[in-house]
């Protein structure tokens, strides 16, 4: 392994396949959906969504921060799912943080949306009765304060920082942590990333910039299971879902002073702005990203076993994504894996499960599915269709790109 790459200490995850990694992991492999009909709001007559991919209730388990007098102030969901997804990844990795380690361990655990849904409840409270917000509101719909409270509640003092590069958060998240790491300014970085986009507006939002999932006009709606398809023909967007992945990685020699065990390593990463569109990706600049990436894990191209793709389901998105692999990898594109299409768009925190997922399958053996599946002529990739693969995996690249055009590429390798 590359001694001035970090390491993978701990990671873990909930999403809308479960809230245990384990019970994720089994029904990822078994090709199953977390899609379903959506329940986080009382939907009105003619709302454009129907569907999402929602997080089930969470077990508080030994975090006694995590009871609901705690809390009682923090009324956004992402805090409580930032917060159990970074305790159990640390616990994972059998950190714990004391007052002589924490000056070394940095947090760039972030969000996309944070916690805008506490903010429009205050507006709708204050319009419809003119009572004034509750002094928490603000704390709550900052972004920056989910990884103040990871940060309160670990003790880390190291740098903190909370990077927001739209869907790509949580994959911006590790490549920062790596830096900070790389700078020696950190021996440990809590990164990764929460988002719980499933408000009123935000969906609704979604809808009228033709993101989210709407069957063709005339045409009876996919079952919410079938909705999410990347890289198939019959793509009609993405569908909006929720989650948290936290991914804790450290440099060699902590890991070897504390007698901590890992796997992967962050191999490469890359990053590129689109400057091109406030949507719609830039070729060119993808590209670039992904290349940077390979070139910077110090390998070629044909040493990527897998790729573990964006691909959010949209019609351009996902053929620009599919036109580029194309193009790095010469026509020779090594299998892809698209985990959107079994738990949708948890914005920001998608590539940070994505990871997760991913990072489990290279442990394993095993290359997850794309579900959904149809193919299109003109995206001719191996989707694993067909189910899990089992395949022996050194290098894997996964893509992430966001709104704005903030592009990031990881490349994970798996040691002998």
């Amino acid at each position: 392994m590359n001694k001035d790459r970090p390491v993978i200490l701990g990671y873990d995850c909930v999403s809308p396949l479960g809230t245990d990694l384990e019970a994720q992991w089994r029904q990822a492999a078994a090709g199953e959906s977390g899609v379903s009909a959506l329940t986080r709001f009382p939907l009105r007559e003619g709302f454009p969504v129907r569907i999402a991919g929602q997080v089930a209730e969470i077990d508080i388990g030994p975090y006694p921060f995590l009871r609901p007098r705690e809390m009682a102030h923090w009324t956004s969901p992402v805090f409580k799912h930032a917060l159990l997804v970074v305790m159990r990844a640390l616990a994972q990795a059998g950190i714990d943080i004391t007052p002589e380690t924490a000056p070394r361990v940095a947090v760039t655990f972030s969000s996309a949306i944070g916690g805008l849904d506490a903010l429009i409840d205050a507006d709708r409270t204050l319009v419809a009765t003119g009572r004034l917000p509750q002094p928490f509101m603000n704390p709550n719909s900052c972004i920056n304060m989910v990884g103040g409270k990871v940060a309160i509640a670990t003790g880390a003092t190291g740098p903190i920082s909370s990077i927001v590069t739209a869907c790509a958060t949580g994959s911006s998240s590790l490549i920062l942590g790596a830096m900070f790491i790389a700078q020696g300014m950190a021996d440990v970085a809590v990164c990764g990333a929460v988002d719980f986009p499933l408000v009123e507006p935000i969906v609704a939002g979604f809808a009228t910039m033709n993101g989210a999932y709407r069957p063709r006009e005339g045409e009876e709606p996919l079952p919410p299971q079938a909705a999410s398809c990347p890289f198939s023909l019959s793509r009609r967007g993405f569908v909006v879902s929720e989650g948290a992945g936290c991914i804790v990685i450290g440099s060699r020699a902590f890991a070897a002073a504390h007698g901590l065990a890992y796997e992967i390593e962050l191999a490469g990463w890359g990053m590129t702005a689109d400057a091109h569109h406030v949507v719609a990706p830039n070729p060119v600049t993808v590209r670039r990203c992904i290349e940077e990436s390979i070139r910077h894990a110090g390998i070629d191209p044909a040493d990527i076993d897998a790729v573990n793709a964006h691909a959010a389901s949209t019609n351009i998105g996902d053929r620009v994504e599919a036109d580029v692999l194309r193009e790095v990898f010469a026509g020779r594109v090594p299998p892809v894996s698209a985990g959107k299409s079994q738990f949708g768009h948890a914005m920001g925190a998608s590539s940070a499960i994505e990871s997760i997922l991913a990072m489990e399958g290279m442990r394993r053996g095993v290359l997850l599915p794309t579900i959904n599946h149809r193919p299109d002529p003109e995206i001719p990739l191996d989707c694993v269709a067909e189910g899990a693969r089992v395949l022996s995996q050194e290098f894997v690249l996964k893509n992430a790109f966001g709104f704005g055009g903030c592009n990031a590429c990881l490349v994970f390798r798996r040691g002998d």
